[in-house]
């Protein structure tokens, strides 16, 4: 089987996204609508989609409810700079079992393609929580689109479909 039947072969995923911001709903939050619409497009199931303040103890709440529940993906926008505000990668990073690094050095040298230097001021990760895939990215729309289109979406049945083993 190559590697293209492989990834085709996996079955689709059921995700949730939450979106870090203290300014941010549902409805302006245009990052998590493309997210939600290109994943769907995908052919995956959008199982909750939501915003919280960027507070740790917030964001981790709704990470953990969000892990009890059906999605095999969270895709976590917002809060992975520098500013004091910015806590999503502190407040996810505990609950995660492992972290797959290559994911976070991926999306900051494409980054640096489009945006230059200040990629490095990026906390995008991707780890492994509770036997659930999260990924943390920024909230910009273009950020979200780099993430999904370029890592997280060729690859996501297939890591969903190692995940679920």
């Amino acid at each position: 089987m190559t590697l293209e039947e492989h990834r085709r072969s996996s079955s689709s995923a059921r995700v949730a996204i939450l979106a870090t911001s203290d300014t941010r709903t549902v409805e302006t939050d245009e990052g998590g609508r493309w997210a939600q619409e290109f994943l769907e497009g995908e052919g995956h199931a959008c199982v909750a989609r939501t915003v919280v303040k960027n507070d740790r103890a917030a964001i981790r709440a709704r990470l953990e409810e969000l892990l009890a529940g059906p999605a095999d993906f969270v895709l976590v926008t917002g809060g992975t700079g520098v500013s004091a505000r910015d806590v999503t990668a502190a407040a996810v990073t505990p609950l995660l079992d492992r972290v797959l690094p290559g994911f976070g050095e991926l999306f900051r040298a494409l980054s640096f393609q489009e945006i230059g230097a200040a990629a490095m001021m990026s906390g995008a990760l991707l780890g492994v929580a509770r036997g659930k895939a999260v990924a943390c990215v920024p909230g910009s729309p273009g950020a979200v689109k780099l993430a999904l289109t370029r890592l997280v979406g060729p690859e996501l049945r297939h890591l969903v479909g190692e995940l679920r083993k």
